[in-house]
């Protein structure tokens, strides 16, 4: 029986160059007491295990683990859990995961645990020598981002622990570690105080609009203005939608709906997506329709109120231009009587109503019937003109609200990364330039090794 190859033994400074990267390779200066390490040197991962989807149940159960995933970093709403084997790959609460693949590449979370599958990779490393705290602080500052996504092994953008080999990483000593983590957590949280307040000021405005909306639907908001105009409520009406105007769905009757010869024309085509992202008025189109597509569909007018129907129920949105779209947006063609943008508006208040409402399927939708069934309350055209100025008004202050707390916010993302990157050079102000050099913690950790 052959023997295997007998393990590599290799002398403390074999391994210290190993680790260490000289001065002249090293990417920016730290501190004295600070070193660059091979990412590999002192940092391992362990890529997870992908059981069947077939095993996959929503609900706790006696024999099943958590199995994580990276949309579980953002959001806990689809939440599955697999048998528990042996074959698990598993991690804790305390073990920093980063996202292997797609465009979730190099998200880095902590605070999970249970199994996690081949989309993500456990770091594994010695505590005596990096504090866990500044590793995930560290794996999220461009020090481990920036040559992260010049990674590009195949179509989808991914890593292995080959890949991570050359990544030079900074390695203080282990109090500095300590300083570093608690002055970036001091900074965050202001920041994110901050962050929160501004969120605070752009709910408040959008309450506020809501508010004003509500009240234009009762007829309170133009009340002043019908006493001085000499007109009464009495103009004002219940109605149906569909007494309001025509409501026919859009038509895309090709199957398969993604046949690549119903595309690409110069007919703008236009989906559920695009209704939600509009503001007020659709004003850009990702897909176009090539004259095989124009011929099975129907091109509707600018000026159309456009319903969503399925997927993202009860967005509006107004064209701007003519165009088509499937059978998953409604087009609303209002009476002569009947301004599109009042509709538009009331339906905004009632979008909420209007999915909540929606049947209970493996994918809630609405159909023609419930939108024709739609009570609108609708005064005068001419008051329908005053209320959609003041909304108008209203919306536009709205909308610099939210542009100018856009701004804020990024503002602050772009402070954070600022910080990460100077808490990696050095430059936080934290560091004791007579604390004992990081080269001799890791000369005690190699010798251990």
């Amino acid at each position: 029986m052959a023997r295997g190859k007998k393990k590599e033994e290799l002398t403390l400074e074999e391994k210290l160059e190993r680790a260490l990267v000289p001065v002249e390779e090293q990417p920016y200066e730290v501190p004295e007491n600070w070193c660059f390490f091979r990412f590999t040197s002192l940092i391992d991962i362990e890529g997870g295990t992908q059981p069947p989807k077939s095993q996959f149940v929503e609900e706790p159960m006696d024999g099943y683990v958590r199995l994580v995933q990276i949309r579980d970093f953002a959001s806990d709403k689809y939440v599955v859990y697999v048998p528990d084997t042996k074959k698990l790959r598993k991690f804790n609460k305390d073990d920093v995961m980063i996202a292997r693949y797609g465009a979730s590449i190099g998200r880095i979370c902590t605070g999970l645990e249970g199994a996690y599958n081949v989309a993500l990779a456990k770091t594994i490393f010695s505590r005596e020598v990096l504090n866990r705290d500044y590793v995930y602080w560290m794996l999220q500052s461009e020090t481990f981002q920036y040559p992260l996504r010049t990674i590009s092994r195949s179509a989808q953008a991914g890593f292995n622990k080959k890949d991570l080999s050359n990544f030079l990483l900074p390695l203080p000593p282990l109090a500095e570690q300590q300083r570093i983590v608690d002055r970036i957590e001091s900074l965050f949280a202001k920041l994110d105080e901050a962050k929160e307040k501004v969120q605070f000021v752009r709910n408040c405005c959008d309450d506020n609009f809501s508010s004003v909306v509500h009240e234009a639907l009762t007829g309170n908001l133009t009340e002043e203005w019908r006493v001085q105009n000499g007109l009464s409520r009495d103009g004002w009406k219940k109605s149906k939608l569909g007494n309001l105007g025509s409501l026919e769905r859009g038509r895309s009757k090709h199957r398969p709906r993604n046949d690549s010869r119903l595309f690409g024309g110069s007919y703008p085509f236009i989906q559920t997506g695009d209704v939600a992202e509009a503001d007020v008025y659709i004003e850009k189109h990702k897909q176009t329709l090539s004259e095989f597509g124009l011929a099975q569909s129907r091109m509707f007018s600018k000026g159309t109120l456009c319903i969503t129907i399925a997927a993202n129920i009860g967005d509006v949105a107004i064209l701007s231009y003519d165009c088509c779209f499937p059978d998953s947006v409604v087009g609303f063609t209002p009476c002569k009587d009947v301004e599109s943008k009042y509709i538009y508006y009331m339906m905004s208040e009632l979008q909420k109503e209007i999915e909540a409402n929606a049947p209970a399927t493996a994918q809630k939708n609405i159909n023609l019937k419930i939108l024709n069934d739609i009570d609108i309350i609708i005064p005068s055209v001419i008051e329908q003109r005053e209320i959609i100025a003041i909304l108008d008004d209203l919306y536009d202050k709205k909308r610099q609200v939210k542009e100018k707390t856009e701004q804020i916010v990024d503002a602050i993302d772009m402070m954070k990364k600022s910080i990460l990157t100077k808490a990696f050079r050095g430059e936080l102000g934290t560091n004791n330039p007579e604390e004992e050099s990081a080269i001799k913690l890791l000369k005690k950790i190699l010798v251990e090794t």
